[in-house]
């Protein structure tokens, strides 16, 4: 096996084993969190999860200019007085921005929950933006052994004090969320020491580091906004149900939403080691590495989803309180087949062939369609469960709108694929909304043994990747 691949498996290892503490904590925060402080309470730290999801508003491209500037570069071959600059700039501009929004929140909120939670989203700008821009260095970089190191870290502190409040009789959301901003806190502090190279020393010139500051916006900007749209297409049907709905109803969602966004976990782990690669690889051969990994990741997925059934009836005896909620797992478990496939290979390859103009066009179709379907299904019909469903949609759409247009661009023909996976997303909701736990298994799990047929060759070449991958570690 070449240097290449393995060093990629390497790299994945380490991601890997980051993101399955975080998903261990996920698993914490999905089972415990909700059991032990009440729905009403739950509602309020969805809100506040809600809101710093939305962070990313204020990078104005800048770290994502870096990244996609520098993205295949070694560390050690960066000027480091650049990156000093850029940090520092960075400060300065987040700090005036939570001062802000915590000033808008003192006059907008309607409440002292609201306030609270505006004023630590506030505090989250200042904390995630300057931390991601050196998480972001160390993706573009490579330094994926120490960027895992961090996440790791921030997930174990938030997971074990989480426990010791639990275990003091703790039942309140404020706790949750102070201890949140507390592991980021530390995070950042550590995501520093390993990057001290470009946060500590002499920066270039202050005209230098804004023209640098600039340079990053203008390439970044088009990604910023392609992933902030991305998040308003879910996001605003989200906001809508927190307006039209109670903030009980806003959180029993949030929490079926949580549960099937557990298994892209995994898979955006491949996406952050994929982009360094494939930023190295030739143009000829990433229509080939596409198809294999497309292959692998699909047959997973659409298997996957058979989780519903027992997660459904785990969460049913665990949370009674949500039993009214969990049958929309249904709908949302798709969810996660698109979106990552969108995170791991479609994004990756658009960034790599730095198509983010096309990215941002196609997300920002799909918001549009989202702004009209979340004004029907909430404002006109007052249906909950159409609103829960049109999430699914909406994702698949822009999910099956961004790989025709990516086929098209390295030239490979994956239109017979959408239509099987499209047509076992038709299955799979119908079999489990209507049919039930043992109907619906047996349904949906007769449909996935015809698509494995349908798919032989492409499970047998599937198969032929993963061993040969296994033997170039061992």
């Amino acid at each position: 096996m070449n240097n290449g691949l393995r060093k990629f498996i390497i790299n994945f290892a380490h991601v890997f084993t980051a993101n399955f503490i975080s998903l261990l904590i996920s698993a914490l925060s999905i089972f415990i969190i909700p059991k032990i402080i009440g729905v009403w309470e739950y509602g309020y730290w969805q809100l506040y999860l809600f809101y710093v999801s939305y962070v990313g508003f204020f990078y104005f491209g800048h770290t994502d200019g870096v990244y996609l500037r520098y993205g295949g570069r070694q560390y050690n071959d960066l000027h480091y007085p650049t990156f000093i600059s850029q940090f520092w700039i960075l400060i300065f501009f987040e700090s005036i921005i939570t001062i802000m929004i915590i000033l808008i929140g003192i006059f907008v909120a309607k409440d002292l929950n609201k306030l609270f939670v505006i004023v630590l989203f506030a505090l989250n700008v200042i904390i995630i933006l300057p931390k991601n821009f050196l998480l972001y260095t160390m993706q573009a970089t490579n330094r994926l052994k120490h960027y895992s190191r961090i996440i790791v870290f921030e997930k174990l502190i938030f997971g074990l004090t989480v426990i010791a409040l639990i275990l003091i009789g703790v039942r309140s959301y404020q706790p949750l969320v102070i201890v949140d901003l507390c592991g980021k806190c530390l995070a950042f502090a550590l995501a520093i020491y390993y990057c001290k190279d470009i946060v500590i020393g002499r920066p270039v010139s202050l005209a230098k580091g804004l023209r640098e500051a600039l340079d990053n916006v203008r390439v970044g900007i088009k990604l910023m906004f392609a992933n902030i749209a991305s998040m308003l297409i879910m996001g605003i049907v989200r906001f809508g149900m927190e307006q039209k709905w109670d903030i009980e109803a806003f959180g029993k969602v949030s929490l079926t939403l949580s549960i099937s966004n557990m298994l892209m976990i995994f898979i955006n782990a491949v996406g952050t080691v994929l982009y360094p690669m494939l930023r190295n690889t030739s143009p000829e051969r990433l229509p080939g590495i596409y198809r294999s990994m497309r292959d692998v990741l699909m047959i997973a997925l659409i298997g996957m989803l058979v989780a519903f059934y027992p997660a459904k009836w785990i969460f049913t005896l665990w949370l009674p309180q949500y039993s009214d909620a969990l049958p929309y797992m249904a709908f949302l478990f798709p969810v996660c087949v698109y979106e990552s496939k969108m995170s791991m290979l479609i994004n990756t390859y658009f960034k790599t062939l730095r198509k983010e103009k096309l990215m941002m066009v196609l997300n920002w179709i799909t918001v549009g369609i989202s702004f009209l379907s979340t004004y029907i299904c909430i404002f006109i019909l007052k249906n909950l469960t159409l609103t829960v469903l049109s999430i699914t949609f909406l994702l698949a759409f822009k999910c099956i709108l961004s790989e025709i247009m990516l086929a098209r661009i390295i030239n490979i023909n994956v239109y017979g694929d959408i239509v099987l996976e499209f047509c076992m997303t038709i299955i799979f909701i119908t079999s489990g909304w209507f049919l039930g736990n043992i109907y619906g298994l047996v349904s949906y799990f007769a449909a996935y043994t015809i698509y494995l047929l349908i798919k032989r060759k492409d499970v047998a070449g599937a198969l032929r990747l993963v061993k040969k991958a296994r033997a170039g570690v061992l």
